[in-house]
């Protein structure tokens, strides 16, 4: 069974940093790109980056790309979302979600998904 657990979300002040965990279990990250999502209140989810399988990052949006990192510990079969300079346009509901081989940014092709952290940016 195939499951994507995130955490690592809370309050953070502008500027600051946060940390968010995917944790996969049922499957392997050498075959499943994880992509992270974000739903703002009153707005549609997106896709922001995603980890490919060859261990290389693909931005989605242009508002993380200098600021949001992703790296993998294979062992921990664990995804983590490095974000950086939060402002308070990030605060949402983050989701990782799994799909195979390739990341895309059709959410409707992302075979598993976790139940979401939210990361809320305020002073």
């Amino acid at each position: 069974q195939v499951r994507l657990v995130e955490s690592g979300g809370g309050l953070v002040q502008p500027g600051g940093s946060r940390r968010l965990s995917c944790e996969a279990s049922g499957l392997a990250l050498d075959e499943y790109a994880i992509g992270w999502f974000r739903q703002a209140p009153g707005k549609e989810r997106e896709v922001i980056l995603c980890a490919r399988i060859d261990d290389g990052t693909e931005y989605f949006a242009d508002s993380v790309k200098d600021r949001f990192t992703i790296s993998k510990d294979k062992a921990k079969g664990t995804v983590y979302l490095q974000m950086n300079s939060l402002n308070f346009e990030d605060t949402a509901v983050y989701y990782c979600a799994a799909v195979l081989i390739y990341c895309s940014r059709r959410s409707g092709v992302y075979e598993y998904w976790g139940q979401g952290t939210q990361v809320t940016v305020a002073s």
